[in-house]
């Protein structure tokens, strides 16, 4: 009895000794776990869409809720025409073959430019697109910016090039290549033109305000500039590392 007694005691003064602890280091603890389990998640994440493809995004799900439905059909990216391929790099990150998820020349040439143009290269964009949300904050592009090159760790620059061009933005309730091509040129992405998928590319940085079936002229030659631009990149190896 006088054993059982003395355990019992013990176990209350380990549990009052626990209760006692300073708070702060205890919170300090679950800060780190949960942080540490946010990792894991998107870690997790980014591993199965290096295989799976993103069922939806923030950006679709809200345009759907928005019109009542939207336009996708996911295609791999051998049935994408590599012209569309080259024109969206040319148009969006002619580096993207050489660097790591960030063009630190372009965030130079931005910068000097007083921030008036875009620096994101297609892995952030798909970041962004695939795993967070539309708009400027810093808590985004900070998640932007720690995401982005885990990315580039586990999935290769054909699959992220995929990605960008099935989840990418391309009309009004219009996602991805293959919806797009279907819907202004009554064809499939595979079938592209070299002038169709150069004018498609064109409208990628605005395509709610810019229009493929009837550009404007400063869209015409910003599609003739992609057109050549991609013909360049070809040329001199930049798009080597997303075609066979």
């Amino acid at each position: 009895m006088a054993r059982t007694a003395a355990r019992k005691s013990s176990k209350k003064k380990s549990k009052a000794s626990k209760s006692k602890r300073p708070l702060i280091p205890r919170i300090r603890r679950w800060v780190t776990r949960a942080a540490l389990g946010v990792v894991a998640f998107i870690v997790g994440l980014v591993l199965l869409y290096s295989v799976v493809n993103p069922p939806v995004t923030h950006t679709i799900w809200s345009e759907w809720r928005r019109l009542g439905k939207v336009e996708r059909d996911w295609v791999p990216i051998e049935e994408i025409a590599p012209v569309m391929g080259r024109s969206a790099v040319a148009a969006e990150d002619a580096n993207f073959c050489l660097h790591w998820g960030f063009d630190v020349e372009a965030i130079r040439d931005a910068l000097e430019d007083g921030g008036s143009r875009g620096a994101s290269t297609i892995t952030q964009q798909v970041v962004k697109n695939v795993f967070l949300w539309q708009g400027r904050s810093w808590v985004r592009k900070a998640l932007e910016t720690s995401i982005t090159p885990v990315v580039e760790i586990f999935w290769s620059k054909q699959r992220i090039l995929e990605v960008y061009l099935n989840v990418a933005e391309t009309g009004q309730g219009v996602f991805g290549v293959e919806a797009a091509a279907q819907r202004y040129y009554g064809t499939s992405a595979a079938k592209m033109s070299p002038v169709q998928a150069a004018r498609l590319a064109a409208i990628l940085p605005s395509p709610r305000n810019r229009s493929v079936t009837d550009p404007s002229v400063r869209t015409r030659r910003r599609a003739a500039s992609i057109r050549d631009g991609a013909a360049t990149i070809r040329a001199d190896g930049r798009a080597d590392c997303f075609e066979d």
